[in-house]
């Protein structure tokens, strides 16, 4: 067998898992009552699904070497958010008709992007280059978009007075869902049409690489075969995740926090890697990409699931996770405002990461 062929064996491992778990699914949520059970069913799926999100990046990363920045990254970013909906959407739907998931998720997509990985992309890049450049233009226009989306989703809802509680009403939920997606559509005519070198790093240029292992075709279907497993278990991923917060009372937002985790793994990787290569803007374009997709798309997708399946979908933050957002986007604006970074701001946002983390269980 070819070695191209070989390198696709996470196809049969995830196809094969979802066959057994479709087939014997009513036993598989009899056996969930299991604590044992349920934590090997959690782990099996989660590895399964992160090879798949692996795989993912791997075909993701060969198609941005054909069809040239930013589509590249924004082929992953698709990808991705498109993973990151049928999760929450998966997950809701088999909750309660109270729905925190969204919130929590959105959430610590911000965190763990921002502060994260972003963080650790620039320790590590810092470390390795010193200092790295990126697009100023290109970072300061993905945090135009990112800060009033934000800022309008997860802490106005607390401040109006027609929903119930941290709620929107259905006119708010539905301005939101269009606010949402036509400024991303003008975003997306900015970064792929008229200012595409606003994206690209100091020395890329907009023509397609040539080194490419394979064709479009190729990587294209694999990497559709490869999201497909992932939005299959997601649903079966659901019930142990919801089975162990309720054994081990564990809070709400740990929950977001999994799936968030699930679903960044592969621009996370994507991203860490070309900050070690010293390519800053690609890691910049996948970083902040990805929280703009999922606040832009992601949110929309769950309001309007929110609305047809008549579920309450509780977008307004805590108090102590308002400030912490608050301060991440005021953090980010400062770090990406000068064209270039170093290990410090990477250890800044790291330092933030870890008290999102800890206030996840101490309040």
């Amino acid at each position: 067998m070819p070695a191209h062929l070989r390198r696709e064996w996470p196809l049969a491992l995830s196809y094969g898992t979802a066959a057994v778990f479709f087939i014997f699914h009513q036993q598989m949520l009899e056996k969930l009552e299991t604590p044992l059970w349920a934590a090997l069913a959690f782990l099996w799926l989660f590895t399964v699904m992160l090879l798949s999100a692996f795989a993912v990046v791997r075909h993701s990363e060969s198609l941005a070497s054909l069809v040239g920045e930013p589509y590249g990254t924004l082929i992953l970013t698709f990808a991705v958010t498109a993973i990151e909906v049928m999760m929450i959407a998966a997950v809701m739907l088999t909750g309660p008709p109270v729905s925190f998931l969204a919130r929590d998720t959105m959430f610590a997509v911000v965190m763990i992007v921002l502060n994260g990985m972003a963080g650790l992309a620039l320790l590590l890049g810092g470390l390795r280059h010193h200092e790295q450049a990126y697009n100023l233009q290109g970072a300061n226009a993905f945090l135009a978009v990112i800060v009033p989306l934000a800022v309008v989703g997860l802490i106005l809802p607390n401040f109006t007075i027609s929903g119930e509680g941290p709620t929107l009403s259905t006119p708010q939920e539905i301005f939101l869902i269009f606010m949402s997606l036509a400024l991303y559509g003008v975003f997306l005519a900015i970064q792929t049409l008229s200012h595409r070198k606003y994206f690209l790093g100091p020395d890329e240029s907009t023509g397609h690489a040539e080194h490419a292992v394979r064709s479009r075709t190729w990587h294209g279907a694999l990497l559709v075969a490869h999201i497909v497993p992932i939005i299959l278990l997601s649903k079966q991923i659901a019930a142990p995740i919801e089975f162990g917060v309720k054994l081990f009372d564990a809070p709400e937002a740990f929950v977001g926090f999994l799936v968030a985790v699930l679903v960044l793994s592969p621009e996370s990787l994507a991203a860490v890697r070309a900050a070690l290569a010293n390519q800053l803007q690609r890691s910049i374009n996948l970083l902040l990409g990805s929280v703009l997709a999922s606040i832009s798309l992601t949110v929309p997708a769950v309001l309007a699931i929110g609305l047809m399946t008549g579920r309450t979908v509780v977008l307004g933050l805590a108090p102590v996770d308002q400030i912490m957002l608050v301060l991440t986007l005021a953090l980010s604006m400062l770090t990406f405002a000068s064209g270039r970074t170093n290990a410090l701001l990477g250890a800044v946002h790291l330092v933030l990461f870890l008290a999102y983390l800890m206030l996840i269980f101490e309040r």
